[in-house]
């Protein structure tokens, strides 16, 4: 169940995103992988763990730098980091050991990341000019 949840809401918020041209600013994409990286911290956080934070707020740096770097010169770095993310949710018990994660996040947000990496793809492909002007 968290796969096909994580898919549908993926797809719902890029659809919405969409319809009421939230994606139409090239800034979108990164803020949601931000956003997407910050979930470890917080469940580190409540797990009152500050060796976790400290971990997984190294682990989000990475997310956030990829984020800047995709905003700034590709969004194909964005499509790349959000499905890494994904990657990162599948291995994610095996790197970090964070007791404040939900037994089913790492499938859900395995299932949102790819999901909201195709999404983007697929607006790239359709809508290049909206990353056209890049700084």
């Amino acid at each position: 169940m968290p796969y096909v949840l994580g898919i549908v809401l993926s797809v719902g918020v890029a659809w919405f995103a969409r319809c009421v041209g939230f994606d139409r600013d090239r800034a979108f994409y990164p803020t949601v992988l931000m956003v997407i990286a910050s979930y470890y911290v917080l469940f580190a956080a409540m797990s009152e763990s500050l060796h976790t934070v400290l971990l997984e707020s190294v682990v989000m740096t990475v997310f956030v730098i990829a984020a800047v770097g995709g905003f700034k010169f590709s969004p194909w770095v964005i499509v790349a980091a959000l499905a890494g993310h994904g990657i990162f949710d599948s291995l994610h018990g095996k790197v970090v050991e964070n007791p404040g994660v939900p037994v089913w996040w790492p499938a859900f947000c395995l299932a949102y990341d790819l999901g909201a990496a195709a999404s983007l793809a697929w607006l790239i492909k359709r809508h290049p000019r909206i990353f056209h002007d890049q700084q």
